[in-house]
């Protein structure tokens, strides 16, 4: 379905329970499957991806789909190899097929994993025969997916030998394997990260309630919407302390006018304007690649130039995003300069010709990053909005709850007019 966006028409003042973590919920789902003693949470994310992964989890069928879901598809991978006895094909839609895998499986193979493509070498499906995993020293290349780094080291306490990991070169994400390594030794694992190396002790989950928390990725959809409104927002059931990379957002949305307020409450935020506006934002977002797309989406509706580096991981996204963003700030009138890892903006503008309606590529956060747009350019299009459903299935009821108004994409616009009583 293809929504038509317009804004608020009064000064947005709006209270949001954000949804839980999908990280945090992915992660304490295999914790658990790995330990009987480690409690299932009672509360996860209600998302696609989320679903994907418990309803894989709770299947004994000897093939495994796990659709668009690239968190599903790593962190099952390593959970199926290390389950003795236990044959499965592990595959994907036709864009998982395309998002290489090799770094992860050769990883496993050398920890004693059987595992065999079933189709092109490198990409999903695989052919896994679960057995006992030795573990012992590896070596992989962490500037593609932390997940990779995540999935290794949540097996890990199963493996004979343990593991002793080394991350070589630039590594993606470090926050989300740090939360990956919070997370185990909050169940009882023992594990410690010495700069590019972590060691993961042979002693198993000792037990724990893993805590879901609300998700900062969410929330940064939400700073987005301040920056261009400058309104009075609550978001509900943030920590301050949380160990989520995305947190982040906070540091960096205070250069592009907002201010963060710790209520201290229930862990949440209120986010104000402020006048406090970088001239020009030069940010290496490495470790928190998946609000790329929100904070150029931001600086470009503001008036920010730009130059974000650190993006290599996008390209092998649910849709090269580093491509996709170019495209789509096209559509207001904003070119971009990109490399394998970047994506740059001078501040000139070219004409905007028509009425913006942006393609989602299959990607949640497409969608998520440019329906704020409608801010500055009300009535724009998300096609294929319901691609929103892998992390934030209430973004579009939580938009309307804070005075924006959805309507049909596919309508003539003139059918659309929210201005008149």
């Amino acid at each position: 379905m293809n929504y038509r966006i317009f804004p608020p028409q009064e000064l947005l003042e709006a209270s949001i329970e954000l949804p839980l973590s999908k990280s945090m919920s992915n992660r304490a789902l295999i914790i658990s499957a790995f330990a009987p003693n480690v409690a299932r949470p009672e509360r996860l994310a209600d998302c696609t991806d989320t679903r994907a992964l418990e309803a894989a989890l709770a299947s004994d069928a000897p093939e495994v789909n796990v659709g668009g879901a690239g968190t599903a598809m790593r962190f099952l991978t390593a959970y199926f190899a290390s389950q003795p006895g236990r044959v499965v094909t592990l595959d994907g839609d036709a864009r998982m097929r395309q998002r290489p895998i090799g770094v992860l499986v050769d990883a496993l193979r050398d920890c004693g994993a059987a595992i065999e493509y079933a189709g092109e070498k490198g990409f999903p499906p695989l052919r896994i025969t679960g057995t006992r995993l030795h573990g012992g020293n590896v070596t992989v290349d962490a500037g593609i997916s932390s997940q990779y780094i995540s999935a290794l080291l949540m097996a890990a306490p199963l493996m004979t030998r343990g593991l002793v990991l080394e991350l070589e070169g630039d590594v993606s994400s470090l926050p989300y394997i740090d939360l990956t390594i919070d997370m185990m030794k909050h169940a009882g694992a023992v594990v410690e990260r010495d700069r590019e190396t972590v060691t993961v002790a042979p002693q198993g989950y000792s037990g724990g309630n893993p805590i879901v928390e609300a998700d900062w990725s969410a929330a940064s959809y939400w700073y987005e919407i301040e920056a261009l409104t400058s309104g009075f927002l609550t978001l509900h059931g943030l920590s301050g302390t949380s160990k989520q990379g995305d947190k982040c957002v906070a540091d960096i949305y205070a250069d592009l006018g907002v201010t963060t307020d710790f209520n201290g409450e229930d862990g949440g935020v209120d986010l104000m304007g402020s006048p406090d506006l970088s001239p020009r934002l030069i940010l290496d977002m490495s470790h928190c690649p998946d609000i790329a797309q929100t904070v150029a989406v931001t600086c470009a509706m503001i008036g920010v130039p730009f130059k974000l580096t650190g993006l290599a991981s996008l390209r092998i996204k649910e849709t090269d995003r580093i491509s996709a963003l170019a495209n789509e700030l096209r559509k207001v009138g904003v070119v971009t300069v990109t490399s394998d890892s970047t994506i740059e903006w001078d501040g000139r503008r070219m004409p905007v010709l028509s009425l913006p309606e942006f393609d989602t590529y299959g990607d949640h956060r497409m969608a998520l990053a440019f329906a704020p747009v409608a801010v500055y350019i009300p009535g724009v299009v998300i096609r294929d909005a319901e691609v929103v459903d892998k992390s934030y299935p209430e973004y579009w009821a939580h938009l309307e709850s804070a005075g924006f108004v959805i309507t049909d994409g596919d309508a003539p616009l003139e059918d659309n007019d929210v201005t008149e009583e």
